[in-house]
């Protein structure tokens, strides 16, 4: 019997990281390509003129220490992306000090390939100049990280959208069961209030079991598999087994729905199944590193540490 044909995201998957450092590197030479034209175009018409491997220098050097940056900002919007529901101020917050220091970080690396080429060309390069130019180059490197930063957006939303979803099933429908009459009732005598029977309060709904659509498949997974979760934006990731599902939920929300005395809080957002963990490393300033059965590593804050404690107790 022959294999079932893959779909687009099963042929994706194995070249994704291939596909995704190719992409960065061949806009960033596409881009570099047309900054440099238009810059020795531009160079020419100064009153001053520069040699062309100066401008060459300075447009190529600007590139490749964007490109050295494009693992921290995907790193800084994943981090950054679960404060955008709740947490504007924060998230705000959060990006203008990031696109500062990664200006900061831009900066000093493209000062310092400068510095080298120069000096391998025996001249000198000005860096007190250079460095009084950073307002400059802080307006330029602020709108190249917002749209950096929405094309990693963008593209994260959109593989999570190919990847598939889960979603907690849906209760089975009951039949409302009839309520007996008393006598009073059939006699047409009103009861009193302390005859009216009162309802018992139903217990908190927990799902034992997620349906979950991957891959245009659908399986089951149980609650008590979950090994740890990690909050995505909108979704909470569900790991299990060396498998990643994704829930629409916050992880706030979801945690409300599961054991309290299996899963814990463990970050801000990351939760745990204490079965699951098999060493916890301290680390300094009270936080700690958790060890999973897995093979994966969660964190674990300081804040959050001895919630950790009384649940393992």
């Amino acid at each position: 019997m022959s294999e079932p044909r893959k779909n687009l995201y099963e042929r994706y998957e194995p070249i994704r990281r291939y596909v995704e450092v190719g992409f960065w590197i061949v806009l960033m030479t596409v881009h570099a390509a047309i900054s440099t034209v238009v810059a020795l175009i531009d160079a020419r018409s100064r009153a001053v003129p520069r040699a062309n491997w100066e401008v060459v220098t300075w447009e190529v050097s600007s590139h490749i220490a964007l490109l050295a940056l494009v693992p921290v900002l995907v790193a800084v919007e994943r981090r950054l992306s679960p404060l955008a529901r709740d947490h504007w101020v924060r998230f705000l917050a959060g990006h203008l000090v990031a696109s500062v220091l990664l200006s900061l970080a831009h900066v000093a690396a493209m000062f310092g390939l400068r510095a080298a080429v120069y000096a391998a060309a025996g001249e000198p390069y000005d860096f007190a100049g250079a460095m009084g130019r950073w307002g400059y180059e802080y307006l330029k490197d602020v709108r190249v990280y917002a749209t950096m930063v929405f094309g990693v957006w963008a593209y994260r939303l959109f593989m999570l959208r190919l990847q598939g979803e889960a979603r907690v099933l849906d209760p089975p429908e009951e039949g409302v069961a009839p309520v007996p009459e008393t006598l009073e009732q059939r006699e047409g005598v009103e009861p009193s209030v302390q005859e009216l029977p009162m309802p018992a309060a139903p217990p908190p709904a927990r799902p034992e079991r997620f349906l979950v659509r991957k891959l245009r498949r659908e399986f089951l997974i149980a609650a008590t598999d979950i090994d740890w979760l990690q909050a995505e934006g909108n979704y909470v990731g569900l790991h299990v087994n060396g498998h990643d599902y994704l829930l629409r939920a916050t992880l706030t929300d979801f945690l409300t729905q599961l054991d309290p005395a299996t899963f814990v809080r463990v970050h801000r957002s990351h939760a745990v199944n204490l079965g699951r963990i098999k060493e916890i490393e301290p680390l300094d300033g009270g936080d700690a590193r958790l060890h999973m059965h897995d093979g994966t590593t969660v964190p674990c804050s300081r804040r959050y540490r001895d919630a950790l404690r009384g649940g393992a107790g």
